[in-house]
């Protein structure tokens, strides 16, 4: 994706924890000659020799999985918070913009076997299971419950790039004051994305 210089992260560890915690993505692929794109989640994990992989499942219902030994080039995309920000908030006249945190992942797509799909399914729910109330866990389940793995296709995906572009009102440092202020006074996403700037913009 097209990152002006300013706005690309190249802190690899700060976006790999983006990964960990934003996982809901979007899987991009060509299906018939035409994008194609599912939302699920993408989890960040490593394959037996240590290689950085996405894994995942979708429904054999689901056109977009019979490209994939065909095309196993694909694009993940994930979002993370983002607001408008008003040029109001700017000390000089500018035009209004718009803050945000998005990671483009790119790799190679492999299909899992029954097993391996099942393995990546146990961590899956463990994962989102440990601090619920009353967690579950597939352990638990039946045998005729948990034959619905055979509805899905699992796959990992061997990342080849990673390209992140945190748009954090870097080039109006003079104005942080406000905008953090402003950001803070509205929703939930423009208070995260207030919180990020000033951790950006904080001397490390």
């Amino acid at each position: 994706m097209y990152i002006p210089h300013y706005y690309k992260n190249e802190n690899v560890n700060e976006v790999k924890e983006f990964l960990r915690k934003n996982s809901f993505g979007i899987l991009i692929n060509q299906v018939d000659g035409k994008p194609w794109a599912t939302h699920i989640p993408l989890e960040l994990d490593e394959d037996k020799d240590g290689k950085e992989i996405l894994v995942s499942h979708i429904s054999k219902a689901n056109p977009q999985w019979k490209e994939f030994e065909k095309q196993p080039e694909v694009l993940c995309i994930f979002n993370g918070p983002h607001s408008y920000i008003s040029s109001s908030w700017y000390k000089e006249e500018e035009v209004p913009t718009w803050d945000y945190i998005a990671v483009h992942v790119y790799g190679k797509l492999t299909i899992l076997d029954e097993e391996a799909v099942m393995k990546s399914l146990h961590k899956l729910v463990t994962k989102y299971e440990k601090d619920s109330k009353n967690p579950i866990s597939l352990h638990n389940m039946s045998q005729k419950t948990l034959r619905q793995v055979k509805g899905v296709v699992g796959f990992k995906i061997e990342i080849t790039d990673i390209q992140a572009a945190y748009k954090l009102s870097q080039t109006r440092f003079e104005d942080h004051a406000t905008i953090i202020k402003e950001l803070n006074e509205g929703n939930v996403t423009s208070k995260e994305i207030a919180r990020h700037i000033k951790k950006q913009a904080t001397p490390k």
